[in-house]
């Protein structure tokens, strides 16, 4: 769900938080700061952030762990890319906190504020004019049958805001998957791997593998199998309430990841199952921004090959219709 908002009281305290141990972290993290700190606002840096940018105490209000941030602020800038957004998100998802993207990696299909745009568009979002997504999250459990008893229990259990994906380790040898929706028998995968993403997941590992892009407004999940024996196997795209599980028959040395951060081994007999997230990540956008210029600009639609590096284009202007 996408809302407008405008015209309301400042942020009281933002949380900021970058990757550690990037090269040339320092200069950015000072600018946000500065753009911040000009607005009245108070600042506190996640502290393996500040100590590996070399924060002086007189230069923020405070550091601490993200734990304890989480508590203290209700906005989260996040200088990186998508990755580093991600790991944030999944932590601050349950206390409802917002949070803001500033790219300083490759792509960014999250981050979509560049850090060029710190001082002309941020104080904007911290005035509060911005728009606002919520973003749908899957929790992944894993269903394992103890020794001698065919009665299951958790081994593991985390968020996705992006993808679960079961994959094949490095042994040469596909993996052998059965996948259930709501209880029904949908089919048995034999294949690299599979992917279970949410709308915002779809421009990620599921896009190279050829699923389809969802709209982050849509409710659904997307099965989509990772090059499959069989060339009929092909990705679908579920209701989000429904409940995905896949039992390995046979997975030697498969593993599972959810948005590539948290990661278990899998073994025959594993039931892996898919719910809705209970919390949703709320992502702030600059005002004026556009998902289809978004994907416009990151995928390179509408690009001529022959004019590779152009401005983006202009939008066409409606046909005339004569009647």
């Amino acid at each position: 769900m996408t809302v407008m908002r405008q015209a309301q009281t400042p942020f009281r305290c933002v949380g900021l938080f970058g990757r550690p141990q990037t090269e040339g972290l320092a200069a950015p993290l000072r600018r946000i700061i500065t753009c911040v700190r000009q607005m009245g606002i108070a600042v506190w840096v996640e502290q393996d952030t500040a100590s590996s940018a070399g924060l002086k105490a007189g230069e923020i209000d405070g550091q601490s762990g993200l734990a304890e941030l989480s508590k203290i602020i209700d906005l989260a800038i996040i200088l990186g890319g998508d990755g580093t957004l991600l790991g944030v998100a999944r932590q601050l998802a349950p206390t409802g906190t917002a949070l803001i993207g500033v790219n300083q990696g490759r792509l960014g299909f999250m981050t979509d504020l560049d850090i060029a745009q710190v001082e002309s568009e941020l104080p904007a979002v911290l005035q509060g004019d911005y728009v606002e997504e919520e973003r749908a999250m899957l929790q992944v459990s894993v269903m394992r049958k103890k020794s001698g008893s065919s009665a299951r229990t958790a081994v593991f259990d985390a968020p996705a805001l992006n993808d679960a994906v079961i994959s094949r380790g490095a042994i040469s040898r596909m993996v052998e998957v059965e996948v259930f929706v709501d209880g029904h028998y949908l089919q048995t995968l034999r294949a690299d791997g599979l992917i279970i993403s949410t709308p915002t997941g779809s421009t990620a590992y599921a896009l190279s593998a050829l699923g389809s892009i969802l709209h982050p407004a849509l409710a659904g999940i997307t099965l989509v199998p990772v090059a499959p024996q069989a060339l009929s196997s092909r990705p679908i795209v579920l209701p989000e309430s429904v409940e995905v599980q896949v039992v390995v028959n046979d997975g030697a040395g498969t593993s599972l990841h959810c948005d590539m951060q948290s990661l278990t081994s899998l073994e025959d007999g594993d039931k892996i199952v898919v719910r809705h997230g209970a919390h949703k990540v709320r992502l702030l956008h600059p005002r004026g921004y556009d998902y289809f210029v978004m994907l416009r600009r990151k995928l390179h639609w509408s690009t001529n090959p022959l004019f590779a590096g152009r401005p983006d284009p202009l939008p066409p202007t409606e046909p005339h219709v004569s009647t």
